[in-house]
């Protein structure tokens, strides 16, 4: 076939796929070639949407002020609940979290985020908790009261609200929105909220 080809003719050279990142392509000499094909460099990702969370704690066990006095801190609360586990694997990095103190407050606290993914307790010898890193952001202006929250039209879907059991609850971006208003920390134009 190559024999009859004149200078300037085009080749037409079967290609086949074996898979997203490798091809053959007949060599001319007649051993056929595996390359492989490069991904292009320009593609991004998008930016990953930051999630909302509600963790609540008892505050005769952990206070979270504890967390605002050391900035950081590794958060054992889950302990080794399956609910509290499950709702854990989900949260990441940079997600906004509501510190909720159970009885007998049972209010609203502060904000925290999340500064690295959930990982087995290095202190629990089974392995079978999670912990996450907390980084303290900022007190609530004004505390939130589980009724008060119950009251409002807008969480009153929230998952916590029809089990204050839970320890970790998801926040819509819309209840979070609200909740914060709650708070008395309302948007400035061309600054984020917490």
């Amino acid at each position: 076939m190559a024999d009859n080809l004149q200078k300037g003719d085009v080749q037409e050279i079967p290609h086949i796929r074996l898979g997203p990142m490798y091809s053959v392509r007949p060599n001319p000499i007649g051993k056929d070639v595996l390359s492989r094909r490069t991904r292009s460099l320009t593609t991004t990702r998008p930016p990953a949407k930051r999630n909302h969370w509600l963790f609540s704690v008892n505050p005769h066990h952990y206070h979270w002020d504890t967390l605002f006095v050391k900035g950081k801190e590794m958060w054992r609360g889950a302990g080794t609940r399956p609910d509290a586990i499950r709702a854990l694997k989900q949260v990441r990095k940079g997600d906004r979290v509501l510190c909720y103190h159970s009885a007998p407050e049972r209010a609203l606290y502060a904000i925290a985020e999340v500064s690295r993914d959930p990982y087995p307790d290095p202190h629990d010898l089974e392995s079978k908790m999670l912990v996450a890193d907390l980084r303290a952001m900022e007190r609530l202006p004004r505390q939130i009261t589980l009724d008060e929250l119950r009251e409002n039209s807008l969480v009153r879907k929230l998952k916590f609200l029809k089990n204050v059991r839970l320890i970790i609850s998801p926040v819509t971006e819309e209840e979070y929105q609200e909740i914060l208003r709650m708070a008395g920390i309302v948007a400035t134009p061309g600054l984020p909220l917490p």
